[in-house]
């Protein structure tokens, strides 16, 4: 049998939900969507994509003494096929099998966030929910939403409440300034290796600050890079961080970075969310190394009008310090980190 063209799995899957789905549930109250992991629900899927975990797939959202039920109406009653694909997806890790998930939206969200945005975030639920969590409930699709409940989700998880914001851009210019210098005291001992290694690590966190300033959360380390090339680059900060990473020589990479560490500075400017920076480009003390100068996260700290989260040591989000995909990609197990800023906060 020849392979079907390439169709979006957002596409696929609304209409797999308008021609069969919903035909079999239109006796139950319910929502619909494309929700949770996946390169699909970020819209970045491609051909590439269709060899494992990819297919029509669903959410369907009830009240709980309405699961049963639908589940039962779905039941033995879905398509082994469907536009000439696989309607039982599967991968080596899992047996194929349709993947039309009934369930109430409370623990669906609890599922994907450790916690139901419903009842009201505090600041340091933000700080434990990570950015890939996030973005499976803002992106994806909704394909049918009565009570316009999933909308009110969305819009309240569409980004970050202001202060909690401030102090991510407070903790990312100091993941910046951290490790100004070190690229060109690697390479004036001549650790070009390493000197390289610190110029990718600086790219990432100004491509991590450049998605805070563009109010975009990041995704996983996969889509990071489509994320942000995805922002508008009208002052060439990709071009400049291209320079800085693919420099086969200190002075080149250097140069790159100077560049971006101007328009990064700038755009922070620009979007007027603290007092002015006075800020330049010069000498780390008296070490020939051109850095960028100034106070950019005690500025947004300064802003910040929340007593709690100003005082708040700048150790970043759950994002931003932990690099291990087992906890950034399970909502319960990242959830466990909140009770370490509260205690952080109390210790200080």
């Amino acid at each position: 049998m020849p392979t079907p063209p390439f169709v979006p799995a957002l596409d696929l899957s609304r209409d797999f939900y308008r021609e069969v789905v919903a035909r079999l549930l239109r006796d139950h109250r319910h929502s619909a969507a494309l929700f949770g992991t996946g390169s699909e629900v970020l819209g970045y899927d491609t051909d590439r994509s269709t060899d494992h975990d990819w297919g029509p797939r669903l959410q369907i959202f009830v009240e709980p003494d309405a699961v049963e039920t639908a589940r039962a109406a779905l039941a033995g009653r879905l398509p082994d096929r469907f536009r000439d694909r696989p309607t039982r997806i599967g991968s080596d890790e899992r047996a194929p099998a349709h993947r039309v998930d009934v369930q109430p939206l409370g623990s669906w969200l609890v599922g994907q966030l450790g916690v139901d945005p419903r009842g009201g975030l505090d600041n340091l639920d933000w700080l434990a929910i990570p950015q890939q969590q996030l973005l499976g409930v803002t992106r994806g699709a909704v394909y049918a939403d009565p009570d316009r409940e999933l909308q009110s989700v969305r819009d309240r998880l569409a980004w970050y409440p202001h202060d909690v914001w401030l102090w991510l851009l407070a903790c990312q210019w100091t993941r910046i300034f951290q490790e100004i210098a070190f690229v060109g005291r690697a390479a004036e001992v001549g650790d070009d290796l390493g000197s390289k290694i610190i110029a990718a690590r600086l790219a990432r966190e100004v491509m991590r600050l450049r998605l805070l300033q563009h109010r975009n959360y990041w995704p996983y380390t996969k889509w990071f890079g489509s994320a942000f090339a995805g922002l508008p680059d009208s002052d060439g900060l990709a071009a400049a961080l291209g320079q800085a990473v693919d420099a086969v020589d200190y002075p080149t990479r250097e140069a790159g970075l100077v560049r971006a560490y101007k328009i990064i500075a700038t755009a922070h400017d620009d979007l007027g969310i603290t007092d002015r920076i006075d800020w330049s480009i010069g000498c780390y003390f008296t070490r020939p190394y051109a850095v960028l100068h100034g106070e950019f996260a005690t500025a947004c700290r300064a802003a910040i009008a929340d007593d709690q989260l100003r005082r708040l040591p700048l150790v970043g989000s759950v994002d931003q310090f932990v690099d291990s995909t087992d906890v950034l990609s399970s909502a319960a197990r990242s959830r466990l980190l909140r009770d370490y800023w509260d205690r952080l906060g109390r210790s200080e």
